[in-house]
């Protein structure tokens, strides 16, 4: 349930309340805004009697959640969750741009990258450190080198990264050095892994499981709200079905579903999402109408000697005219009609 606060409440009176819900086993978590403070109170339905939680001194009116992602919820939180990453904001209504190879592959190659995504237009700069492959015998990343190697590239280009953690024991390391920490498909419903994400003090960008439906998705982001970490981002890349002339079904439809649903913001990997680098434009503008807060696109200089995703990455020079498109379609959707 959503404990409001009254209006003008003294923080002694919040605490109050806070000290209340918590002697009777819940756990409670508060959004402060401007006007408001909202307490988003998790526990057991029938715990406690909303009418005598009503009466408590500065509490305007308790709001039952009928989702069961409860801090995920417009219910709990109904303005958007805007996170700052660097300079950059996401879920302001900029759309952020991510772009970069899939992997790291070395120096050089990656800070020649890095650089042509700057000059073409990116927000962010995305590589990856660690790689999981569907063979083991794929290349699996470079590891802690990747990641010193991405750091060379903020520094020289001033745009913030982002990698991919694959284990519970990895994330002290890519804490250290990223600036956005990705939850990849295949981790999305390793819960002990969001746990201590929950503790880390950065944001977790959560792609969607090959097969997650969107509740199971947003009870996965419930996981890191649940343990601490209100930075969220949720990222569709499609999802695994009968079709096969792409790499997976980019499911656009649950952006402005999500949109009604949650306050975090939802960014789009139109790469991931159809394999094929002739569709990742037009899915790309698609996403951007459809109201994503940003689009995450792998680019690389010679996609054809890349050592990962090769198929499905875009060249600079492509991935410079789809930056443009892409922010020309953003100022049209902010007009007015």
């Amino acid at each position: 349930m959503v404990v409001v606060m009254q209006k003008g409440v003294s923080q002694e009176q919040i605490k109050k309340v806070q000290a209340h819900l918590e002697a009777e086993g819940f756990s409670v978590h508060l959004s402060q805004g401007v006007n408001r403070t909202i307490m988003g109170v998790i526990g057991e339905p029938g715990q406690i009697d909303p009418q005598m939680l009503a009466s408590l001194p500065g509490v305007e009116k308790v709001v039952p959640i009928m989702q069961p992602f409860k801090l995920a919820s417009r219910d709990f939180k109904h303005h958007n969750t805007v996170i700052p990453v660097g300079d950059q904001l996401i879920g302001d209504g900029h759309v952020c741009i991510i772009a970069g190879p899939c992997a790291i592959e070395g120096r050089e190659n990656f800070l020649q990258a890095a650089q042509a995504v700057k000059e073409a237009g990116a927000d962010m700069l995305r590589g990856g450190a660690f790689k999981p492959r569907t063979s083991p015998y794929s290349f699996q990343g470079l590891g802690e080198q990747g990641l010193k190697i991405m750091a060379e590239a903020r520094d020289l280009t001033g745009l913030p990264i982002v990698t991919e953690v694959m284990d519970q024991k990895s994330i002290s390391m890519v804490a250290e050095y990223v600036d956005i920490i990705q939850v990849g498909a295949r981790n999305m419903q390793n819960y002990f892994l969001l746990r201590e994400l929950g503790k880390v003090d950065k944001p977790i960008l959560l792609k969607r499981g090959m097969a997650a439906t969107i509740e199971e998705w947003l009870m996965a982001a419930e996981y890191i709200l649940g343990s601490g970490n209100p930075q969220v981002i949720l990222c569709e890349r499609g999802i695994r079905t009968f079709e096969t002339y792409t790499r997976n079904t980019l499911d656009l439809s649950a952006v402005p579903l999500l949109k009604q649903l949650t306050h975090l913001p939802v960014l789009v990997d139109p790469s991931h999402g159809t394999g094929k680098r002739e569709l990742v434009e037009p899915m790309s503008l698609a996403a951007v109408a459809c109201g994503a807060d940003g689009i995450m696109v792998e680019v690389h200089p010679d996609p054809a000697k890349a050592w990962s995703d090769g198929p499905q990455s875009l060249v600079p020079e492509d991935f410079a005219r789809l930056a443009r498109k892409v922010r020309h379609l953003e100022r049209l959707s902010k007009l007015e009609y």
